[in-house]
């Protein structure tokens, strides 16, 4: 195929909470793009993962879990999987074979349904629904497709293990029979169009929430103040805040001795040294900001 007639498009990857969109991104892509955890709803952004292939561009956009919810920050990730929706090439539409179809997958679907068109249907885990029968939801998922979508081709129900790359490739191929022919989008070279500082704060992120599990992980958003190079080009100091809620959360945060908030420090500085090809010198604090949550306009900052 030459370059007149390779393929480019934008595919935005819908699924409730903790249906595996993360690490199928990361998994496609081959690199840390969207951080990763067993908490619902840790994708907080629209996250971009660049993929070239011989067959062109197709440019991953990973969507906050879709599901029902009268609160502030969910209302803005229901939204933000709505704007991303309307405005793509391509649509995955992803279930979890280990879990039965719910009121969330209603919701999902009905989220999907005015452009099952341009929608690829992915069911993710077959891993996990192999080795343990009573976690095998498969069949339920595709007699929930059979019934919601009874027209949909069924050469576009791909059952993938993003954890494992099976039949990812697939998915590829049927999204290429979607996009346009077009120009890329962006330099092969790229595989995410994230700005530092947003890497740096969601890496942070991810070790708080593997620190806290269920205590915390909602309840904190983190904040980049400063950055200045050190060494240019070898060595960045990051001056980050961990915020929280409450004080009370803060003194958890932090943990006796500060032994809390180093581990955290330490960590994400390990976790930074796989990305970047530079010394990350993290300077990590931790302050309140009492019922972030429900304020515009921090929403509106870290939600995008």
């Amino acid at each position: 195929m030459n370059d007149a007639k390779k393929k480019s498009g934008i595919v935005t990857i819908i699924g409730r909470p903790s249906v595996g969109k993360s690490t199928f991104l990361n998994t496609l892509s081959g690199e840390k793009i969207s951080i990763v955890s067993p908490i619902p709803q840790t994708t907080r952004n629209a996250i971009r993962g660049i993929i070239n292939t011989s067959l062109g561009q197709l440019v991953f956009i990973d969507t906050p879990g879709y599901h029902a919810s009268e609160r502030k920050i969910n209302q803005s990730f229901k939204a933000l999987s709505k704007e991303q929706r309307d405005s793509s090439d391509a649509i995955v539409y992803m279930l979890d074979a280990s879990r039965e179809p719910g009121e969330e997958e209603v919701l999902t679907s009905q989220l999907i349904a005015p452009y099952i068109e341009k929608t690829i249907i992915v069911i993710n885990k077959i891993d996990l629904a192999k080795l343990d029968e009573k976690k095998n939801c498969l069949a339920e998922n595709k007699a929930y497709i059979k019934k919601t979508f009874p027209q949909f081709d069924e050469k576009n129900i791909i059952e993938v293990s993003a954890q494992d790359d099976t039949n990812l490739n697939e998915v590829l191929k049927a999204l290429y029979e979607i996009v346009p022919e077009g120009e890329a989008l962006y330099p092969e070279e790229f595989y995410t169009d994230q700005e530092v500082d947003f890497r740096i704060a969601e890496i942070v992120r991810e070790k708080a929430i593997e620190m806290f599990k269920q205590e915390l992980p909602h309840a904190i958003f983190v904040s980049i103040s400063d950055m200045e190079w050190k060494k240019p080009g070898k060595e960045l100091w990051v001056r980050a805040f961990l915020n929280v809620e409450k004080e009370s959360q803060k003194g958890m945060v932090i943990g006796k001795g500060a032994t809390m908030i180093k581990t955290i420090r330490v960590e994400s500085i390990k976790a930074l040294r796989k990305i970047f090809s530079y010394r990350i010198d993290l300077d990590l604090q931790v302050r309140v900001n009492k019922n972030w949550r429900q304020k515009d306009h921090i929403l509106k900052k870290i939600i995008y």
